[in-house]
């Protein structure tokens, strides 16, 4: 979501829309702190649900290992603190870098890359910018000048180009891993970092972002659900989150 114009980057990004959704019934998980949860599978599903069976070795699964911080602070890429401190339930323990890259698609494509950089799946690691112009990895294992490529991927995809390169998706089967995005000029992203399920079969997810200036990956709250991390998987009701509002058709997956 970055050009070389200051312009064209407060254009592109993550600007909060405010459209106002139907809140619904779910109590906020009581009894843990956050420093208690050790990773994204550690926080306590809504009463009478479960996680979504998730494959061992796919990115759902590996989503759910991802570590939380022990410091529920979010951080801006320059170590001053995020304005609004309100906004995330947990902080992803994932390195923002130290420059104003790491924004709201690249923290999605971040992930996605190191998940796949685990599994030594090289190959599989490309990305498009807007332009069709396509960006493989192709240094093996070498951590090191894996970092310079994200930095030159993050300078030139965004929100725009991520949305073309996902594939649409049904809210009504949500998973983990899958992205809510508006492609844009402005636009915003987020990723569901995972998915529980009930014996009716109705779902909740939770949301994971990163925003502008680029500062650390955060699991939201859900405004209309007492500040619960989870939100209600509904196929007509917009996804309200407390920077941005989606539309059930912005749901892609990979």
């Amino acid at each position: 979501m970055k050009t070389g114009l200051v312009t064209l980057l407060f254009l592109w990004g993550c600007d909060q829309v405010s459209v106002r959704s139907a809140p619904y019934d779910e109590p906020a998980t009581q009894g843990l702190k956050v420093d208690a949860f050790r990773n994204v599978g550690a926080i306590r599903a809504p009463a009478g649900f479960t996680r979504l069976p998730c494959k061992e070795g796919s990115f759902g699964h590996w989503l759910r290992t991802v570590a939380l911080k022990p410091d529920n602070r979010v951080y801006l890429y320059d170590g001053r603190l995020k304005s609004n401190q309100q906004v995330q339930y947990a902080v992803i323990d994932v390195s923002v870098g130290n420059r104003d890259l790491q924004q709201c698609a690249d923290a999605i494509m971040r992930l996605r890359a190191e998940f796949l950089f685990e599994q030594k799946r090289f190959s599989d690691i490309v990305f498009i910018d807007n332009l069709s112009k396509r960006y493989t990895w192709t240094g093996g294992s070498n951590k090191t000048s894996f970092q310079k490529y994200l930095d030159r991927v993050f300078g030139m995809c965004g929100t725009a180009s991520l949305e073309k390169q996902l594939n649409p998706a049904s809210m009504k089967n949500i998973e983990p891993g899958d992205v809510l995005i508006k492609g844009g000029f402005p636009g915003h992203a987020m990723i569901v970092v995972d998915v529980a399920v009930n014996a009716k079969g109705e779902r909740r997810f939770m949301l994971a972002q990163s925003y502008m200036p680029a500062q650390d990956i955060h699991i939201v709250k859900n405004p209309n659900a007492n500040n619960s991390p989870w939100y209600k998987a509904d196929e007509l009701q917009p996804v309200t989150t407390p920077e941005w509002t989606f539309v059930p058709s912005q749901l892609r997956k990979w």
